[in-house]
């Protein structure tokens, strides 16, 4: 029998077929064998509480140290915001050192970008999950947090390196489907020829990639339900500059669609980690910069054709 051989899709970003039959065998703690000098990885059982409190000793150091911290964070995780908002009324600690930056809002088909009253918003959730969730003599001025508006998208990178005096303390990511860092897509308006270019780029509005689009009509927000045409066609997000001027980043591999095995996550996890660095997988850049990453073992987890199994 011949073997049937195909292209990939015209959207699908990264086309190499011996890369991509590489990255396909290779599982668990095998992962752990690509870190290299500034990219540590690390395969373990549930890193999602690590994140939990490296955020919260962050803050908590901010405190006693009497010294600021700026902190990119993704959104929504309420998840994960919750309980570091518990653990510091807990311990009653004061968050007047902590700034806060969106990393990324949903913006319209013109480039509006979405007001934190839209209930799927970004801003919206980081105030309801987190902010909010700060009893009120504990918690970070407002002046302190910042997300994506209309009024200051311009200087949003600006605002970034300032208030951070050079840059974030940390970028905390989770790879989209496209392998974006935020909403870093492989979108033209940010496709470079070069490595060196990509990465001297700051915030920009973005045509969202259409696997961005489906990854985020599974998302609770728009009702898990893969109505694609709910969710905006474009946002505002952090550029590659803002990541690399970040102190530290901390990139998590943990998505599974409500806790199965199914994961979108799991290929575009062994492309970021394996794979060239290329704009066509946005947080491959994270193999040259200094980054932490944990991957679970169920994004780890081999996978192959299964005959009898359906969605």
């Amino acid at each position: 029998m011949s073997e049937f051989v195909f292209e990939p899709a015209s959207f699908v970003p990264f086309k190499d077929k011996k890369i991509l039959d590489k990255v396909r065998t290779v599982h668990g703690k095998d992962l752990e064998k690509y870190s290299n000098e500034k990219m540590n990885i690390k395969v373990i059982k549930n890193p999602h509480p690590i994140i939990i409190g490296d955020i919260f000793t962050r803050i908590k150091m901010s405190d006693e140290q009497d010294r600021k911290q700026v902190l990119i964070l993704g959104n929504p995780e309420p998840e994960t915001y919750i309980p570091v908002a518990e653990l510091i009324n807990y311990h009653k600690v004061n968050c007047r050192n902590v700034y806060i930056f969106a990393m990324d809002e949903w913006a319209d088909q013109d480039g509006n970008i979405a007001p934190v009253t839209y209930k799927a918003s970004f801003s919206n959730s980081m105030l309801k999950y987190f902010v909010y969730q700060i009893d009120p003599g504990l918690r970070m001025p407002e002046s302190n947090v910042f997300y994506p508006t209309k009024e200051n998208f311009k200087d949003y990178s600006k605002m970034i390196t300032e208030t951070g005096e050079g840059g974030a303390d940390v970028c905390y990511s989770s790879p989209g489907w496209a392998g974006h860092i935020a909403f870093v897509d492989p979108s033209e308006e940010f496709l470079t020829d070069s490595i060196e270019d990509y990465l001297k780029q700051d915030a920009k509005i973005v045509t969202l990639h259409p696997l961005t689009i489906c990854q985020n009509s599974l998302h609770g927000v728009f009702g898990q339900s893969g109505d694609i045409a709910n969710v905006p066609p474009k946002a505002a997000t952090i550029g590659p500059a803002d990541v690399v001027r970040s102190r530290e980043r901390i990139e998590l591999h943990s998505l599974q669609t409500m806790g199965t095995f199914v994961s979108w996550q799991r290929m575009i996890s062994r492309l970021i980690l394996l794979g060239p660095v290329t704009p066509y997988v946005p947080s491959s850049i994270f193999q040259i910069l200094k980054t932490q990453v944990y991957v679970s073992e169920e994004v780890a987890a081999p996978f192959e054709c299964w005959e009898t199994v359906g969605y």
